[in-house]
This record gives C-alpha cells, sequence and structure tokens, in this order.
C-alpha cells in the first residue's frame, strides 16, 4: 500500500535514479498511483510523492482524461513564452488536509520524452495545463517542489497555510 509523502518529508527533496527494468512491481505502483491520484481529484503524481526515488510519474490530460505513465521522463525543450496558473499539490496540503495553491510561472509548451511500460520511447509535444502538469511532476523528481518557484513572501505566506505531518 503506497502512502503519500507530505511537505518536510526529506524524500520529497531527493533527486530521483533512473528506471533500469520495467518489471511487474514497476507497473503494479504506477496503477496503484493512478488510483491514488483519482481518488485525490489529482491530475499528476511521482513516483518521489509515494517514497520511491525513481524517475517514474503518471499524469491526466484533464481535458481529454487520457492517462499517461512516464518511465524516465526529459523535457526535451521549453517554449520561451509562460503563462502564470494556479497550482497545487498532493504533497502541499492544509492544516484542513486540501491542497494549498499559488499562481506559478512555468514555460506554455514542451517537447518532453519518456518510455511507456512497453519500453517504447515517446515523444509529445505538451501545451497550456498538460504542460504545466508535466512540468510540475518532473519537477518531483529533480527534488523540486512548486513552492520552490514562489517569491520568499509568498513561500511564507503558503507555508503557514501548510499543515507539516510526516
Amino acid at each position: 500500500m503506497l502512502q503519500m509523502k507530505l511537505c518536510g518529508d526529506l524524500i520529497l527533496r531527493e533527486k530521483c535514479t533512473p528506471v533500469s527494468d520495467i518489471t511487474p512491481e514497476l507497473l503494479n505502483t504506477m496503477d496503484e498511483m493512478i488510483k491514488m491520484m483519482s481518488e485525490q481529484n489529482g491530475v499528476g503524481l511521482a513516483a518521489p510523492q509515494v517514497g520511491i526515488t525513481q524517475r517514474f510519474l503518471v499524469m491526466m490530460d484533464p481535458d481529454t482524461n487520457v492517462v499517461y505513465k512516464m518511465i524516465n521522463p526529459k523535457i526535451l525543450s521549453r517554449s520561451e513564452e509562460t503563462t502564470v496558473m494556479e497550482e497545487g499539490c498532493l504533497s502541499v496540503l492544509g492544516a484542513d488536509g486540501m491542497p494549498v495553491y499559488s499562481n506559478v510561472r512555468r514555460s506554455s509548451s514542451v517537447q518532453v520524452e519518456w518510455m511507456n511500460e512497453k519500453g517504447e520511447i515517446l515523444r509529445a509535444e505538451m501545451s497550456g495545463v498538460p504542460a504545466r502538469i508535466v512540468q510540475h511532476e518532473t519537477d518531483h523528481l529533480d527534488g523540486v517542489l512548486f513552492i520552490d518557484y514562489l517569491s520568499g513572501v509568498k513561500r511564507e505566506m503558503l507555508m503557514r497555510k501548510v499543515n507539516r505531518r510526516h
């Protein structure tokens, strides 16, 4: 049974190692992560959020409901054009147990490469919300949280709302 890691847990700050083998355990973990993500009304979940320091994530395009299982995802390029949108994270929860949100500036579109569960290399150009989700989730694989993009004052205000549970 996977358990969600919350803000303050040091595993969320670790740089993850690449996946070397696609095992049945990995595929089962990704399926369980998809279930957790949808039960919590999330649109993405990265391995460190469930205590695993390997480079894989699951995400859903909220416009099409297409679910992506990405192993060793890489953002190959980012647009110069940026967009500010509200972001939250299933690992950054307020005292009420719900995600806290703040505006974050990110590239409007990205070129992404990953391996699917069959070991095939896929590439996609993502823009809008899917681009934001994949940037947010790949950041997790490098130990970066969305709160790291906030100014000191904004981050401090947001962190006052965060219930730091371990």
